[in-house]
């Protein structure tokens, strides 16, 4: 069986001040012509579908077309919520279009009811697991403890467990949002730590042929059976190194995986420069840069007259400025977002308390920290 599986489309979304409807728009036209041409037997679309729980009607409108045009094909698709996804908006009519062949899975509940697909050689039961709010969930799946781990395993007990009463042979797939263990992050992700720790470990999904996760942008391969598709498109400066990809996976009658990456359209490289203003403006190298997407960061011990004017003049398409002044590491006027660079928020607030009282916090006020950082991220969940 022959899988196309992709993630974080984030409709909606723009890049900077650049909108990216139309880069969108030739994602999926993308999507569908592979799906055609390379003959494939369902679609998996591991989460974040939109940017934000209450996405723009152009985004809304995109979606429409891409579940019409793959409803068109005949061929199933199989999509959960993310992070970034309102699960109970995404899921509206999902028993309606379920019936048009694209499996919509949504609610935690459903983890361990499958999509059953079928080929020659039998059946291939893939399974949903939208993204897991712990603090949401745990109740629900029988959890005591709080924390991402905690969760996706009780999940993923449910499914094995479901597995175990299907017929011997049969072939697994599970589609998840979270953030796995060995996976490489970019900045254009949004936090999920919980109760300070984020990371799913691997064998979580042990006893499955595949897992096609969702969540982190890069296109990474954790194990060859756990993999990330990463998003179809650069949605940070972090990003410049990242190639674009969908993974192509053929599934065979035993549950041998190969997998083959296929390149997403570009819609403008990006370029990420550095180094004083007048030797930017100055230097032939970066000539290649000129039809790029562009992020400076001026070292110019002082900053500069109207820089980014003067660069737009040499890069059209100069959409961050940054100033990183090369000062001495004890300056005190050292760049204060350099010395948060990397710093959890779990971690800023504590180095505040240290600061204003001259003393950290201990661990009673810790846990109160940190359950106060995951009151927060619940109720942004909810208001989605």
């Amino acid at each position: 069986m022959r899988l196309l599986h992709t993630s974080d489309w984030h409709l909606g979304r723009s890049f900077h001040r650049a909108g990216l409807l139309d880069a969108q728009k030739a994602f999926i036209d993308h999507l569908v012509t592979v799906v055609r041409e390379h003959e494939v037997d369902a679609v998996l679309v591991a989460g974040d579908v939109y940017d934000r729980a209450v996405p723009p009607l152009a985004a809304v409108e995109l979606f429409d077309d891409a579940l019409h045009r793959l409803a068109e094909l005949g061929v199933p698709t199989v999509m959960i919520s993310g992070n970034h996804d309102s699960a109970r908006r995404l899921g509206v009519g999902a028993g309606l279009i379920g019936t048009a062949g694209v499996h919509l899975r949504t609610d935690p509940s459903g983890c361990a009811t499958p999509v059953l697909l079928s080929d020659a050689h039998g059946d291939v039961a893939c399974y949903g697991l939208p993204y897991l709010e712990p603090a949401l969930v745990k109740d629900q799946l029988g959890v005591t403890k709080t924390g991402h781990e905690a969760v996706v395993a009780a999940a993923m007990d449910r499914v094995r467990a479901d597995l175990a009463t299907r017929p011997e042979g049969t072939r697994s797939v599970v589609l998840a949002h979270a953030f796995v263990t060995g996976g490489e992050p970019s900045d254009s992700e949004r936090d999920i730590t919980v109760g300070g720790v984020a990371a799913v470990p691997a064998g979580v999904f042990d006893g499955v042929d595949y897992a096609a996760l969702g969540h982190l942008h890069g296109c990474q391969t954790i194990t060859e059976r756990v993999r990330y598709s990463g998003s179809p498109l650069a949605y940070s400066f972090s990003e410049a190194d990242h190639r674009k990809s969908i993974w192509l996976v053929d599934l065979g009658p035993r549950g041998e995986i190969t997998a083959e990456r296929i390149d997403c359209p570009v819609p403008r490289p990006l370029a990420r420069i550095r180094g004083r203003l007048e030797d930017l403006l100055e230097d032939e190298r970066l000539e290649r840069h000129t039809g790029s997407w562009v992020e400076a960061t001026l070292t110019d011990p002082t900053r500069p007259a109207e820089p980014m004017t003067r660069l737009g003049a040499r890069f059209p398409h100069t959409i961050s400025l940054v100033f990183e002044p090369e000062r001495a590491p004890e300056d005190p006027a050292a760049s204060y977002a350099r010395r948060l660079e990397g710093r959890s928020d779990q971690q800023i607030a504590e180095d505040f308390v240290a600061h204003v009282r001259g003393s950290g916090p201990d661990e009673s006020e810790r846990s109160v920290l940190r359950q106060a950082f995951d009151d927060v991220r619940t109720e942004e969940a909810l208001a989605g």
